[in-house]
């Protein structure tokens, strides 16, 4: 009975290398279903070149840019701004820029996952590479002497997986290292940190969800005149022609002041326009409509 609470206990904290795991592990079984299904090396001089080095390279870039873009803190880096009214200290300028450091190092590593792993599997392979630089080695004919160049290629690429594999295990293994040397946190207060972010980030997902709930109903509420999931609902608002014209089309920020915006249509409408216009009570002949 205590099996599954030492193992939940275990991995709380490590989901970043959860994460991590279940990234190389899909990209791993993405790379093999993609060399089986498209990759046929063109055995052609001046193709080959290109060929391999695009299914090489260009997979790996695209998994670099949607590991960015995935990444919610790239975009709380981007479009993270500061307070006008805040103060700049030379001592809170170095602490900022070792921050903004530190989480686009994160960042970074985070998006590296999966096109290292891209390149550490295709070059265990081999295919990719042997494609690659076969071209001009040995004409087509000598058979023999063709087929031990591709095995000399293939060993040179998977001997160059190993050595990625294991720069990339010492890296991240010294950058932990040099990291938990800078910091100013000791271990524990570290643990507490990374803990309360998490933790912090969960409530406020939760009390955003909830709010913006509670905002959206007043304003659905002022116009259809009921609040959406209510079991007493006597009577329903009438909107006019004008007024469903005003709430359609493409929504949009609406800058209302300096500090507020309006997130949508019907948002611009319910804080401009009164709640008036025409309500038909539920328990009454559809062609009685009370104007208001």
């Amino acid at each position: 009975m205590t099996f599954f609470p030492k193992w939940l206990t275990f991995l709380k904290g490590k989901e970043v290398i959860i994460a991590n795991a279940i990234i190389a592990i899909l990209t791993i079984g993405g790379q093999q279903l993609f060399s089986f299904f498209t990759f046929s090396c063109p055995c052609h001089v001046g193709q080959n070149l290109i060929y391999g080095l695009a299914f090489l390279g260009v997979p790996a870039l695209i998994l670099l840019i949607v590991g960015y873009a995935l990444n919610n803190q790239t975009w709380r880096l981007v479009m993270g701004k500061r307070p006008h009214f805040e103060r700049v200290t030379s001592s809170n300028r170095l602490l900022k820029c070792k921050l903004v450091c530190f989480v686009l190092c994160s960042i970074t590593g985070r998006a590296l996952v999966a096109p290292v792993t891209w390149l550490a599997v295709t070059l265990m392979n081999g295919s990719y590479y042997s494609c690659a630089v076969s071209e001009q080695l040995v004409p087509p004919e000598l058979t023999r002497a063709r087929d031990e160049v591709i095995l000399l290629l293939r060993y040179q690429s998977q001997v160059a997986g190993w050595l990625l594999i294991a720069v990339v295990v010492i890296t991240v293994f010294l950058s932990y290292c040099l990291a938990g040397c800078f910091s100013p946190l000791s271990f524990l207060h570290f643990r507490y940190w990374s803990s309360y972010v998490h933790n912090e980030q969960e409530l406020f997902d939760e009390a955003t969800e909830q709010h913006s709930r509670l905002y959206a109903m007043q304003h659905v509420r002022k116009f259809f005149g009921f609040v959406p999931g209510s079991e007493n609902v006597k009577e329903i608002r009438i909107p006019s022609l004008r007024e469903w014209q005003a709430i359609s089309g493409l929504a949009f920020l609406k800058r209302v002041d300096e500090e507020h915006y309006d997130y949508s249509l019907l948002h611009d409408w319910a804080l401009k326009e009164r709640a008036s216009g025409k309500y038909l009570r539920i328990d009454e002949d559809p062609g009685i409509i009370t104007q208001l």
